[in-house]
């Protein structure tokens, strides 16, 4: 089922329906109006406005200097041209600290057209989750390799990899859920891991290098399309590669993530 072919807006019992009918979920990375409505017209149900832009819009090596009012006037960019697709909008590092300063971070987000919240962080982050989402705040967690913590865990390394650690980060999946937290992005964990989570969860789970059975895919756009300098992640595919425009490689992108081909085994991570 396409929830892009009608003429209504997806909203997140449309994704939640995905998840139950295990329809694949297609999620890529948007930064302004352009691209917000390649995107629309490509099918992609979900934008995601990342504070990657840290790294491929600002130039720096990680995500940690952007701010709330730089995400606030990228989701509105975004936003603006969007007719579609679901909105999420990253809360940027150190504007979610207790959960007064979240939900003014994330109100500001919701004000510029943001659908939803995405914050990293697992069982520590329960608290912060259940006050947004009591007061209306629909969030997505995210646990695995956590951007802007990155200076913390030495670099861009996969997670959960021992058995103790997978069996935590399966605690704080369920902890996020149970909070109240409708959607879940997992990055760069084993494939395994991936799974079982998912198998575990009644929410949403997408998946960034978390292998092929999460309820969905996301990667940034600049990385699919092959011009993010440097050499990309080993989840990362080009799908430039054999297409002749942008809107083609994108609409190559929804079919595999739909038909199950992306992400294949050489995109993911053993455990």
């Amino acid at each position: 089922m396409g929830y892009l072919q009608g003429d209504k807006p997806i909203t997140i019992t449309n994704l939640l329906a995905m998840h139950s009918e295990r329809e694949k979920i297609t999620m890529l990375t948007a930064y302004d109006s352009t691209m917000s409505a390649l995107l629309n017209r490509c099918g992609v149900e979900t934008i995601l406005i990342g504070d990657s832009l840290g790294n491929v819009i600002q130039g720096h090596s990680s995500t940690t200097p952007v701010t709330v009012e730089q995400m606030v006037y990228h989701t509105e960019c975004v936003a603006r041209a969007n007719t579609h697709a679901f909105l999420i909008a990253d809360l940027p590092f150190a504007s979610y600290g207790d959960p007064v300063q979240a939900l003014d971070s994330a109100a500001e987000l919701m004000r510029a057209g943001a659908d939803m919240v995405k914050l990293e962080g697992g069982d520590w982050q329960v608290e912060i989750i259940q006050y947004l989402v009591e007061r209306s705040v629909p969030v997505c967690a995210h646990l695995g390799l956590l951007p802007q913590s990155v200076h913390l865990l030495g670099g861009y390394k996969v997670q959960g990899k021992s058995k103790d650690a997978a069996s935590h980060m399966l605690e704080q999946a369920l902890a996020c859920e149970a909070a109240g937290a409708q959607m879940l992005v997992l990055e760069a964990i084993p494939s395994s891991l991936g799974e079982k989570i998912t198998e575990e969860l009644h929410i949403p789970t997408i998946g960034i290098g978390a292998g092929p059975d999460c309820s969905g895919q996301v990667l940034v756009l600049q990385d699919m399309l092959g011009i993010s300098p440097g050499k990309p992640p080993k989840f990362v595919k080009n799908f430039m590669d054999g297409h002749s425009s942008v809107e083609a490689a994108i609409k190559a992108y929804v079919r595999e993530v739909k038909s199950g081909k992306f992400p294949g085994l050489e995109h993911g991570f053993a455990g």
